[in-house]
């Protein structure tokens, strides 16, 4: 029962980290991309879609991630170059992406909203270190996603506190004017965090179509792009906390799963509610101890 759940628990929060470390980036570039979730559905349908009609997972999880990027180019051109405000466009986004995944998936496969299935994504187990008496199916026995998701937590922390290209990206969250006066481009580097980030959330909702439920269904990312934002910020914008807070929601999502299989005389909408209820009460109590970046949110012009 616990290695199910502690297993369930890693499955759960790999969606919710690739989305949360490419909104790390993001923000930390000065931008906050409310349009995560719309990225994260559009993603999901897209790569299932390209993945059912090719019969090939890599280009499943390539339709995932270029529709997640066009979301996020849309999104760039909308807030970095023209300066709208950047919680009404990402909202509006998030609108289209309910509406572009819903028309698509009844002119692809019916009115009646028939589930389409594929083949899910591999389980690969790493060797004699699967075996090891619970650790090993816990930490060892998950398909190529969830490796590479958490591999790319120390990779990402180094990237944006140890290199040359991750101060850049602080400069531009930071003080976008000085940053642009010591001759930055404030708009590229921008430009080059919501890419990378819609890449990320790609394959985000790639995983939940293509190795976690294995077929679509109207909203299907249920939120998670928005516990992605605020896991973001109770991990106070560094990749290891964002990785701890992930694996938190991760394991609030696996216990309603397991509290729904007792069988209780519980409503089962109260188990579904945990999860977005430990996000508020987490936010409560630690989103405003966190310092975000000076200018995030902040519209940049170039004078």
């Amino acid at each position: 029962m616990l290695e199910a759940f502690l297993s369930s628990t890693l499955s759960m929060a790999t969606p919710i980290l690739l989305a949360a470390l490419g909104e790390l980036m993001v923000e930390e570039s000065g931008i906050v991309n409310i349009g995560i979730e719309g990225a994260m559905l559009t993603g999901a349908f897209f790569a299932l879609a390209a993945a059912y009609f090719s019969g090939s997972i890599l280009l499943g999880l390539a339709g995932g991630i270029a529709a997640a990027v066009a979301i996020n180019v849309i999104f760039a051109a909308l807030v970095v170059n023209l300066s709208v405000n950047q919680v009404v466009a990402g909202t509006a986004l998030d609108i289209l992406a309910l509406g572009i995944t819903g028309v698509f998936y009844r002119k692809l496969f019916g009115i009646t909203g028939k589930a389409f299935m594929v083949r899910p994504v591999p389980k690969i187990p790493l060797g004699p270190l699967a075996n090891i008496p619970l650790l090993g199916p816990v930490l060892f026995d998950h398909n190529a996603l969830v490796y590479f998701t958490f591999a790319l937590v120390p990779m990402l922390g180094y990237l944006i506190s140890r290199t040359h290209y991750g101060l850049r990206l602080r400069a531009a969250g930071e003080r976008p004017a000085a940053a642009d006066a010591l001759g930055l481009n404030v708009y590229r580097i921008r430009w080059q965090a919501l890419i990378a980030s819609g890449v990320l959330t790609g394959l985000a909702g790639a995983y939940l179509t293509l190795a976690y439920a294995n077929t679509f269904v109207e909203n299907i990312s249920a939120g998670r792009g928005f516990v992605a934002l605020s896991v973001v910020i109770v991990g106070r914008w560094n990749a290891w906390g964002v990785c701890a807070a992930s694996v938190l929601f991760g394991a609030a999502m696996a216990l309603q799963f397991g509290l729904q299989a007792l069988g209780t005389m519980v409503p089962y909408q109260l188990f579904l509610a945990l999860p977005y209820a430990l996000t508020l009460v987490v936010l409560a109590g630690f989103g405003g101890q966190a310092a975000a970046p000076s200018a995030l949110g902040e519209p940049y012009r170039r004078s």
